[in-house]
């Protein structure tokens, strides 16, 4: 029996959609809606001349090529983060299981690795900004956060640390007894929701007249969200504190989580810095047309 505190687990199918033998099961269908929703909100903010200024915005079909690449970049580098970061001995004794996705096993700092990748090899063969594009992204990622996090909250995975005080603590069925903190709306709330909010507010303020602003923005917006909620989420059990021990309900252990939050800080940071600054900013087309100008000439 749970605790009087407690709230139940709602009882929701896996499957989100099922066809025949054809099954949609929530995580999936998350991360669908998040890449829709972001490209639809891509091709919005490209419509917009007057948030671009010198820098070269991309096209319709560019940013319909773009959501390729950066799902790609997100899957793999997904996958390839979580067997790095957090269950490198499992997969080293067991090569095979690195291929079954389908069996869980993300890595959103992985993910953000290889979104990373895929849009500066795309900026590049197509001749846009990096940062720009970088910048496009950061702006709409918090969708896929958004609906990540609320599958997460459906596949009762990822829960929180105990909370036996807690009023809306939640008894999660593969969490055991105890009811702990639902920390997946937690980051859903924070990594999705309100860092939406915040880079609306920032590309309505900024535009993409800085390269490189936006996406450190976000860099740093979600390192400290992340950070925060990691307090309130139970460690992965294959790794448990890599630093200190928890202490009470939010504990003062490092988690991998934690971890891996630092550099992101440090490398928006330097984003932020080195657009006010001015270093990420196009050349002029003077400039960049002298080349040419001179191989014309001879």
């Amino acid at each position: 029996m749970p605790p009087l505190l407690a709230l139940p687990f709602p009882a929701i199918d896996p499957v989100a959609i099922a066809l025949g033998p054809v099954q949609i099961k929530w995580y999936a269908l998350a991360y669908i809606v998040g890449l829709i929703g972001g490209w639809f909100y891509a091709r919005r903010l490209i419509a917009r001349p007057g948030l671009w200024g010198a820098v070269r915005r991309p096209g319709a079909a560019e940013i319909d090529d773009l959501i390729v690449w950066v799902a790609l970049g997100v899957v793999l580098g997904g996958r390839i983060g979580y067997v790095l970061f957090y269950n490198l001995g499992a997969y080293l004794s067991n090569p095979a299981e690195i291929l079954a996705i389908w069996r869980g096993g993300m890595s959103f700092h992985g993910g953000f690795l290889g979104a990373i990748l895929a849009l500066v090899l795309f900026a590049r063969s197509r001749g846009l900004n990096a940062y720009a594009m970088l910048d496009l992204a950061a702006v709409v990622v918090p969708i896929g956060l958004f609906f990540g996090r609320i599958a997460n909250f459906v596949n009762g995975e990822l829960w929180g640390r105990p909370a036996p005080d807690f009023a809306y603590a939640i008894v999660f069925p593969n969490g055991g007894p105890v009811p702990r903190h639902p920390s997946q709306l937690y980051e859903a709330a924070t990594e999705g929701l309100l860092l939406f909010l915040v880079m609306a507010v920032a590309v309505h303020r900024f535009g993409f007249r800085r390269p490189g602003l936006l996406g450190g923005l976000f860099v740093i917006g979600y390192a400290i969200a992340r950070t925060a909620c990691e307090f309130f989420r139970e460690p992965d059990p294959q790794l448990g504190f890599l630093f200190g021990r928890e202490v009470g309900a939010l504990g003062g252990g490092i988690t991998m989580g934690m971890l891996l939050c630092v550099p992101m800080l440090v490398v928006g940071v330097v984003f932020v810095v080195r657009a006010v600054t001015g270093a990420t900013r196009p050349r002029p087309r003077l400039e960049a047309d002298e080349p040419e100008a001179e191989a014309r000439s001879a």
